[in-house]
C-alpha cells in the first residue's frame, strides 16, 4: 500500500472517529442540522486536502460543488428568468393583460445561441445573437465604464486644492494622475523632466497595484478564516478564541 493510499485511510478514520465522538458526546444534534454539519465538514476538509496533492478527496468535493452549483443555477435561470420574464408573460399565465408576443424575439436569439453547442451546420445561428450582446452590451457599458473610471479620476483633479488634509489628498491624486498618464504617452522620449515624472508614475501604479493585491488577498484570507471558524465552532464546538 502507498504512503497516500495510507494517509487517504488514516484520514478517513480520524474523521469518522471525531464525529462518532461529536454525535455520542452531543456536540452534534442528531437531526438534519448535526448531519449537515457533518457533510459541511467533510467537505471543506476535502477541499483543503488539497493542500497536500491532488487527491480522490478533493475531486469528489470538486465535482459535487459543481453538480450542486450547476443545478441550482439552472433552478433560478428557470424561475427568475424563463418562467417569470418569458413563459408567463408570452402565454399570460398570470391573466394581467394580452401575451407580449414580442418577447419571443428575445427567446428565439436566446435558443439560438444554444446552436454553438451543436453541429457547424446551426451553430452559425449563434453568431447574431452574439452580435447583438456583444453590440448592445457595448453601447450599455461605454457610457457607464467612461462615468466611473475616466470622469470619476479627472473630478478630483479640478477641485480646488486648499491648505488642509483634503487639500493634499488632492494635491496627490492630481499628482498620480498627471505622472501616470505621462509614463504611458510614449510618443516622447522619457528623460529629463518627462523621465522624472514617468518614474513618479511607476510609483503610483505599484502603489496601485500593489494595494489591489492585498485587498484580494485579505478577501480570500476573510473567506478562509470563515471556513476555519466554520470548523472549530460548527464542527467541533471549541469556543473561540482558544486562548
Amino acid at each position: 500500500m502507498s504512503r497516500d493510499a495510507i494517509i487517504f485511510l488514516a484520514f478517513l478514520i480520524l474523521f469518522a472517529l471525531v464525529n462518532i465522538y461529536l454525535f455520542v458526546s452531543g456536540s452534534l444534534a442528531t437531526d438534519w442540522s448535526g448531519i449537515g454539519t457533518f457533510i459541511a465538514a467533510g467537505i471543506t476538509l476535502s477541499l483543503y486536502s488539497f493542500l497536500y496533492k491532488d487527491n480522490p478527496l478533493f475531486k469528489f468535493a470538486e465535482n459535487l460543488y459543481v453538480g450542486v452549483a450547476a443545478a441550482y443555477t439552472l433552478n433560478q435561470i428557470w424561475y427568475t428568468v424563463l418562467l417569470a420574464d418569458v413563459v408567463t408573460p408570452i402565454f399570460n399565465l398570470d391573466g394581467e393583460g394580452s401575451g407580449s408576443w414580442w418577447l419571443i424575439v428575445p427567446t428565439i436569439l436566446g435558443f439560438f445561441m444554444l446552436t454553438q453547442l451543436s453541429s457547424a451546420k446551426y451553430s452559425w445561428l449563434s453568431r447574431i445573437s452574439f452580435a447583438f450582446v456583444v453590440g448592445l452590451g457595448s453601447g450599455l457599458a461605454i457610457p457607464r465604464t467612461i462615468a466611473a473610471n475616466l470622469l470619476a479620476q479627472v473630478q478630483p483633479t479640478m477641485q480646488p486644492i486648499t491648505a488642509d488634509l483634503a487639500g493634499f489628498n488632492l494635491l496627490l491624486i492630481l499628482i498620480g494622475v498627471v505622472t501616470v498618464l505621462v509614463y504611458f504617452f510614449y510618443s516622447v522620449e522619457h528623460s529629463g523632466a518627462i523621465g522624472v515624472a514617468s518614474k513618479i508614475g511607476i510609483w503610483f501604479i505599484m502603489i496601485s497595484f500593489g494595494a489591489s493585491f492585498g485587498y484580494t488577498i485579505m478577501a480570500r484570507l476573510s473567506l478562509l478564516i470563515g471556513r476555519v471558524g466554520f470548523l472549530l465552532e460548527d464542527w467541533l464546538t471549541l469556543q473561540l478564541p482558544l486562548f
